[in-house]
């Protein structure tokens, strides 16, 4: 489990942070990555789970995670 782990951070590390992670999800892994940066995310996730005020507001898999999904469900939209 990983909260926010490249958050004020250098490029280099973050990089290397979210290399190892695809590298644990690559070898079948689970890895639960907490993030606000939405460019991270769409790199690193092959499932979303989208939250507002602390509550379950969507799902999100494979090519449906997109920055407009997730734009979308925030604002309170259903996940399609």
């Amino acid at each position: 489990m990983l909260d926010e782990p490249t958050r004020g951070i250098d490029i280099g590390t973050k990089a290397e942070i979210q290399k190892i992670v695809m590298d644990l999800a690559g070898r079948g892994m689970a890895v639960l990555f907490i993030s606000s940066e939405i460019d991270e995310m769409l790199r690193c996730c092959t499932r979303m789970i989208v939250l507002r005020d602390m509550k379950q507001v969507g799902e999100l898999n494979g090519k449906e995670i997109s920055e407009e999904a997730i734009m979308h469900i925030m604002a309170g939209g259903e996940a399609s």
